[in-house]
């Protein structure tokens, strides 16, 4: 069956309703383990069932936000998923305190029960409504974003087909091109600082209902976290202040002498080489017949894998008018189907996002017969998957890049070291935000441009005096939908320079480190999977300075005044 035969039908919530009800009755009332598993695996498919449907209408959305039947259907799960979430909050209240637990614990593994455990403090009935007015203000905040047409050299573009004018060769190109995107969201400047307004406020109402201090903790327990906190996080930010903003100080300077200009601005920070980026050689078909090859080639579980998503069509790349901006991977239980999303502009963004979903799917379709918990990992693991892919696509990358491979490879790779600084700033934001919700939109906009400064000293914004006075945040959707997320991003690129380092080292035994990776899903918490791995814990002083001497020695390896 194909992505599009895949039917919707829209839940019957007062039927999903009882049928919960009674699943649920059978918990922790007395019965024996073995109906206590029957009930719970009965719970896991209805789950399934409406994530199957939610995940369709969110797709099909975002492929086309002008479809007003799919629009109405969002804005019936932006309603309704909060109520259904109550049921799974009342299954792991119920597991946690059955008699049955340790034999519960043995059939499903000890982390459900963590998360659960966490979970049950994120979660109260009586904020069903501040989470749908958080809903609603996340979709808001999509279509305001996916709304942009912005008039440029005679042309009408969203935010992602403006990103080749940003890596234009020519400098003026460049620069009014920025100021063109800047344009759009300064003309919207109060929407997007009322919406967040409303969103951290609204946070904070949430977390002091349920007895935490602010939504720093809050926001981590959302995610699952059960081995970290704000504290390790904070020594993770200060090894990148301290190993990696000298770094990529140094390749920004490097990158302007290649460029010949003396005072980069920020204009100039997405262009790379003088001869232009390294592009892929062939349009959205081509690309994908090489994405093939490779997987064909890299080993017989990405081979089946990879024609599973052609054959059933679950790859949506081309970008066009009303479709929502960005990349995502996600996945349909019952058709036990991963989907991915993309953009594709014509730039080596579109092999990135390529390389990188796909890791994210193979992780998940590797995964597909765990239970529903364990299906995906925690973010910051998750993230593994997809940016270590894109590193084990490295001995094929020649394939989409042909004369541009090595240019390709070391934008990459700088590219990739270049985020860690940002990635952090993105965190360090959010905490500053989070721990003080009277914030007004100006203190906020100061608090990212100092934040800024700090591990971006070298991001001059020149004539932009809307970025200069700092709202290039605006643009940054998980700041919005999913609070202190972005960190994961950063998390996962220092594991997934460890399997750069060990493809470089040993081929195949990275790839078979990395599928047994993908197996694991989510059956172990961050810190599990990283141990299971035997990657280095990110958290422990002096991993990163470690992580960071064979990348910084390749890079210094290139000459890449002639690239």
């Amino acid at each position: 069956m194909k992505f599009n035969e895949f039917k919707y039908e829209r839940p019957d919530v007062e039927k999903a309703k009882k049928d919960l009800e009674k699943e649920i009755a059978l918990i922790n009332s007395g019965h024996d383990l073995q109906t206590e598993i029957k009930a719970i695996d009965n719970l896991f498919a209805i789950f399934d069932n409406l994530n199957t449907m939610g995940t369709l209408v969110s797709i099909r959305n975002s492929v086309d936000t002008t479809d007003e039947f799919y629009e109405k259907e969002q804005e019936f799960f932006d309603e309704n998923r909060p109520v259904l979430q109550q049921f799974e909050q009342e299954l792991f209240m119920r597991a946690l305190a059955s008699k049955n637990r340790p034999g519960l614990e043995e059939k499903y593994g000890k982390l459900i029960f963590l998360r659960g455990e966490l979970a049950q403090k994120t979660f109260k009935p009586e904020i069903i409504g501040d989470l749908q007015k958080e809903n609603k203000l996340t979709t808001e905040y999509g279509k305001l974003i996916a709304s942009a047409k912005i008039e440029f050299q005679g042309g009408t573009y969203n935010l992602s087909q403006m990103a080749p004018f940003i890596q234009n060769k020519d400098r003026e190109t460049r620069h009014q091109a920025q100021l063109a995107v800047s344009k759009f969201f300064a003309s919207n400047e109060e929407q997007f600082d009322r919406i967040y307004d409303d969103m951290v406020k609204i946070r904070h109402d949430i977390a002091k209902k349920l007895g935490y201090e602010n939504f720093v903790q809050l926001g981590y327990d959302r995610f699952g976290r059960t081995d970290y906190n704000s504290k390790d996080v904070k020594t993770y930010r200060d090894q990148i202040y301290k190993d990696i903003v000298p770094l990529v100080s140094d390749l920004t300077k490097r990158k302007a002498k290649r460029l010949g200009i003396k005072d980069p601005k920020s204009y100039d920070l997405q262009l790379s080489f003088l001869s232009g980026n390294p592009t892929p050689k062939g349009d959205r078909a081509w690309q994908v017949e090489r994405a093939k090859k490779m997987y064909d080639e890299m080993s017989k579980e990405t081979s089946e894998f990879f024609n599973f998503m052609l054959d059933r069509e679950l790859l949506e790349l081309d970008s066009k008018p009303g479709k929502q901006a960005g990349g995502y991977c996600t996945y349909l239980p019952d058709h036990k189907a991963p989907f991915i999303f993309a953009n594709f502009n014509g730039t080596s963004h579109d092999v990135d996002v390529l390389t990188h979903e796909a890791g994210h799917a193979f992780q998940v379709y590797q995964s597909r017969d765990l239970i529903p918990d364990y299906r995906w990992p925690t973010m910051e693991a998750a993230e593994i998957h997809s940016m270590s892919m894109e590193f084990l696509a490295w001995p094929w990358i020649d394939q989409f890049f042909l004369e541009d491979t090595a240019k390709y490879k070391f934008d990459h790779l700088a590219g990739a070291v270049t985020f860690l600084p940002y990635g952090v700033l993105v965190d360090d934001f959010q905490h500053h935000i989070y721990e003080k919700p009277e914030m007004t939109p100006d203190e906020r906009k100061e608090t990212w441009r100092k934040l800024e400064k700090k591990y971006m000293p070298f991001k001059d914004y020149g004539d932009d005096a809307f970025l200069d006075k700092g709202t290039f945040w605006f643009r940054q959707g998980h700041i919005f939908h999913a609070p202190f997320y972005y960190i994961d991003y950063t998390l996962a690129q220092v594991c997934a320079f460890q399997y750069w380092i060990k493809h470089q080292e040993n081929r195949k035994a990275a790839l078979d480190s990395y599928l047994a990776l993908c197996k694991l899903g989510g059956s172990k918490s961050f810190l599990g999977l990283v141990e299971s791995a035997k990657l280095e814990n990110p958290f422990i002083d002096g991993t990163v300075s470690k992580i960071v001497k064979p990348i910084r020695a390749y890079l210094d390896s290139v000459d890449d005044s002639k690239l």
